[in-house]
């Protein structure tokens, strides 16, 4: 990336600019007229520090606070503003992007642009609750269609996934199909690390509770990003069969070598454990279509290209994206197309 530097002095009576892109350069800026903070850092959850995700000191400059990086090779980036210990937004900047753990600053890089089906008309559609083996489950369908037989989209965080990352109105602007939003729990990392108990309840119970409510054509296909998608991985891994494909987004697939930074998560020997048995494989147990995606700004990237190349090793048709971003919501969303969009036209025609 280059190092980061410092604006020079301005007058004192020129108002400090908001952040943004200035030629070969993203300025963030912060006012402070009075330098009343003690420090000011902008926070990053993607490879831009030169250590890695985390956070870089921002220089007192008249008027407040300023950092200046050489354009980075991203379509878009999130960030927060840390002055004097407090994480939030820039609040000279109004572009914002939502998220489980509230909103982050969003900036786009020149020639960024969001995905076309999110301007595309979208089929109205209704939610229908249920709760089976205590995961909560909301099923999306097309208007009109109750009754009909369709096909099933099963999506991690599904809730998340689609307020976050568009998932149920990319699935109104395709071809007819229901979309069941799995509910993590509130014990999310103790469900999708790997646990063979929630494998089995998704398999044996939540899936056919849901295709005896709903007429269903083809087998279904689970979606999950993150952790969801290790448990998606996971749950099709010790259940040949019983999903025609997968789309795994930025995998949580950790490996010691390659994932030392999470060593003290609480169930990294429980993740860790399980990749280790799909990397030991000689073959798979299931010829199921897998599609990847990953942003080139994680630090999932290298354990997603590990995984990706081991499956195509053992067996499967493993299709892979990559977009410019990082761990984020963005990143998922702009990745549906067109590998999702691919995947379904494989197994569902």
């Amino acid at each position: 990336m280059g190092s980061a530097r410092a604006a020079g002095a301005r007058s004192s009576t020129e108002e400090l600019a908001p952040s943004a892109i200035e030629g070969e350069e993203i300025v963030f800026r912060l006012k402070d007229p009075g330098h009343d903070f003690d420090g000011a850092k902008v926070w990053f959850d993607l490879e831009l520090a030169p250590d890695g995700p985390g956070e870089l000191a921002m220089a007192e400059v008249d008027g407040g606070w300023e950092l200046r990086l050489p354009l980075p090779d991203l379509d878009c980036l999130e960030y927060l503003f840390d002055v004097d210990g407090q994480m939030s937004p820039d609040p000279g900047n109004p572009e914002l992007v939502e998220g489980a753990f509230g909103p982050h600053s969003w900036l786009a890089m020149p020639g960024y642009e969001s995905p076309a089906w999110l301007h595309e008309p979208a089929q109205p559609g209704q939610r229908h609750k249920l709760t089976v083996a205590e995961v909560d489950v909301e099923v999306w369908e097309p208007a009109g269609l109750a009754g009909d037989a369709l096909p099933l989209l099963l999506v991690h965080d599904g809730v998340e996934m689609a307020q976050y990352g568009g998932v149920v109105r990319y699935a109104a602007t395709r071809p007819p199909m229901r979309v069941a939003l799995l509910s993590p729990g509130s014990k999310r990392d103790d469900r999708y690390a790997a646990n063979p108990a929630y494998a089995a309840a998704l398999v044996d119970e939540v899936l056919p509770a849901v295709t005896g409510v709903f007429e269903t054509r083809h087998r279904p296909v689970l979606l999950g990003q993150s952790l969801g998608a290790l448990a998606a991985l996971h749950a099709a891994w010790t259940a040949p069969g019983a999903f025609a494909g997968l789309m795994l987004q930025s995998g949580s697939f950790f490996t010691p070598q390659l994932d030392p930074q999470e060593v003290k998560y609480s169930h990294f020997a429980q993740v860790t454990g399980f990749v280790a048995t799909v990397l030991d494989a000689r073959q798979a147990a299931d010829r199921l279509e897998v599609a990847m995606t990953c942003g080139t700004a994680e630090e999932n990237l290298a354990n997603n290209l590990t995984m990706r190349d081991h499956l195509r090793e053992v067996g499967l048709n493993v299709s892979w994206g990559e977009v410019k971003q990082g761990h984020t919501w963005t990143c998922w969303r702009d990745s549906l197309h067109p590998h999702l969009d691919d995947l379904l036209k494989k197994v569902w025609h």
